[in-house]
């Protein structure tokens, strides 16, 4: 085996970030990172979940599943939480459920659509060098349907030289049949 071309993943130490242009880009990423678990975590487990932060500059922010108050009552007075509480959570977490399978619905549509997009590019760049120039990037399915393709074709050019050769021949007889009358 050859040698590596990158270091690959590396875990980074947890320091300090000195320049402040970096820690804010930092934080950002990190944060969004936090909540892309957490959001897995409610989805994955079924959980009740809040997460706070606030920002060197103050600023806050926060995750909360399935509402801010059912999390603090949660932390508050873990044992009790009231019925109208309860309801909000059960209706929060199916809005949640409809919105992620929505979600996975659009994600899939995506993802076939960029399928369908990189084939009609594919398909594009071979109307413009050639198809001969192109055979080299075709699959097994792709040179099947060309097959198939040119298959059907000669099918139809057999069938319009057969009506091609027949009309011909009725109208090379007409003529003469005409003399003879």
């Amino acid at each position: 085996m050859e040698g590596k071309k990158t270091a690959g993943r590396q875990k980074i130490p947890l320091e300090k970030i000195e320049k402040e242009a970096a820690r804010y880009a930092s934080f950002s990423k990190r944060r969004l990172s936090l909540y892309k678990k957490a959001s897995e975590l409610v989805r994955e487990c079924d959980v009740d979940l809040g997460i706070f932060i606030s920002s060197q500059t103050g600023k806050p922010y926060s995750f909360v599943h399935p509402t801010t108050n059912v999390v603090i009552d949660r932390f508050i007075n873990p044992t009790t939480i009231d019925l109208g509480a309860q309801l909000a959570a059960a209706e929060a977490r199916n809005k949640v459920i409809q919105n992620n399978d929505r979600l996975n619905e659009f994600d899939a549509r995506e993802k076939a659509a960029k399928k369908k997009i990189r084939s009609m590019d594919q398909m594009n760049e071979a109307r413009v060098r050639g198809w001969w120039e192109a055979m080299d990037q075709f699959n097994a399915e792709d040179i099947t349907k060309f097959k198939e393709w040119q298959n059907t074709a000669e099918g139809f050019l057999n069938v319009q030289l057969k009506k091609l050769e027949n009309g011909a021949s009725t109208s090379v007889q007409s003529p003469s049949e005409d003399a003879d009358n």
